[in-house]
């Protein structure tokens, strides 16, 4: 039995997560949970699965839920904590083995740090961890023994391709991609893309950040960066192809040609499924993939236009230069979607936000700890903050 620490627990893939423990009862428990501030559905949550400790991202939302838990929940012995580093507590609880790392954006990667030092094993939804801090996390992962287990549909694709062949063998990652809102669109037509349009994606519903950074591709570039690290591939050797239909999720070449691929229909709970199962396979809760479905009867593959989508183009140059800039470029990006979110810019200037940001930004080599990232990531955001302000003006 596996037991779990979910971070990031009332989010799409915390929910999830949760979906695929309440259908294994037997194979899973829940020691902890952590969210940032949606108190009535992670109440339901803790009615449900009874966690030993919960953490929300403030004192005053934790006084709030434990007034909820005394009123409604008066026998349950759940701690409830809050505040800056309530969910890194939560992350290395004692009684947990493995630590689903669902917390959405840089915020997410301390607490999976501290996990990791701790020696539990990790569940990896975050794609910040590994594109700020990559190059301390996967050393500190390969000392302490721990095991990251990539949620993202495409790793866990990757990761699911390679079991049992010699990474020695590995010649080229095609990581797919659906193109998102926009694809095939010119530069010109994304002047005035609404917030509206941008969360329109075709294929999966997700967070509000993470479906802007698919309308951008930038979710594309993260995903390249995280693979580097993952794999252990240079990025020149890693391609986007862009498959609308989301069927191949995504395939790797190897040095004698064979193309590997893993297949299925767009759905999170297949992936979080093998990576709380490794090394294990869990029973189908799913529908099982019918080739013969209209979504699966034609599949086709393009290149991404990076000329439109720059951001993408971005992420494989900070990566090839490495050091702070791919935290840099994730702050930026943090800074600039919020602040299209929140009404503020336009969807196009959140390139020229994070570019220029990057621009702004000394080519510093040194990412080798948790401080220098987070020095990183807190510069970023007040120059792209300045220049979001420029922009507004």
């Amino acid at each position: 039995m596996r037991v779990l620490s979910v971070l990031g627990s009332t989010g799409s893939i915390g929910v999830q997560t949760l979906e695929v423990v309440r259908r294994n009862p037997g194979d899973f428990k829940i020691a902890g949970l952590s969210c940032g501030s949606d108190i009535a559905t992670i109440l339901e949550q803790i009615e449900e699965f009874s966690p030993e400790l919960v953490s929300v991202a403030s004192e005053s939302k934790a006084a709030e839920l434990r007034e909820l838990i005394a009123s409604r929940l008066p026998s349950l012995r759940t701690e409830v904590i809050g505040g800056e580093r309530a969910a890194t507590e939560v992350a290395c609880l004692s009684s947990a083995d493995t630590v689903v790392g669902a917390i959405v954006g840089f915020a997410g990667l301390e607490p999976v740090y501290h996990a990791i030092r701790e020696g539990k094993d990790i569940a990896l939804a975050n794609k910040e961890t590994l594109v700020a801090g990559g190059d301390f996390i996967m050393k500190e992962a390969c000392s302490r023994g721990v095991d990251i287990l990539p949620v993202d549909s495409e790793h866990c694709a990757i990761w699911q391709c390679l079991w049992g062949e010699k990474r020695s063998n590995l010649d080229r990652i095609l990581l797919t991609a659906s193109g998102g809102p926009f694809r095939g669109k010119k530069r010109e037509d994304l002047e005035n893309v609404t917030l509206e349009m941008a969360l329109n994606h075709p294929t999966w519903k997700m967070g509000g950040k993470i479906t802007i950074d698919s309308a951008t591709m930038m979710n594309k570039g993260l995903e390249v960066i995280e693979a580097h690290h993952l794999y252990g591939i240079d990025v020149s050797k890693i391609d986007v192809v862009v498959h609308p239909q989301s069927v191949i999720h995504s395939m790797v070449r190897m040095k004698d040609g064979s193309v590997l691929a893993q297949m299925g229909m767009p759905s999170m709970i297949l992936p979080i499924m093998v990576a709380l199962y490794y090394p294990e396979r869990g029973d189908m809760i799913n529908e099982p993939f019918d080739p013969f479905c209209e979504g699966a009867r034609h599949l086709t593959f393009e290149p991404c236009d990076t000329e439109v989508f720059g951001l993408l183009k971005l992420a494989y140059e900070v990566s090839s230069e490495g050091g702070i800039l791919p935290a840099v470029m994730n702050g930026a990006n943090e800074a600039a979607v919020a602040s299209f979110l929140e009404g503020g810019i336009r969807f196009i200037d959140i390139e020229t936000v994070v570019r220029n940001t990057v621009d702004a930004m000394s080519k510093d080599n040194c990412a080798a700890s948790l401080d220098s990232v987070t020095e990183a990531d807190r510069r970023s955001r007040e120059i792209a903050n300045n220049k979001i302000r420029e922009i507004l003006n």
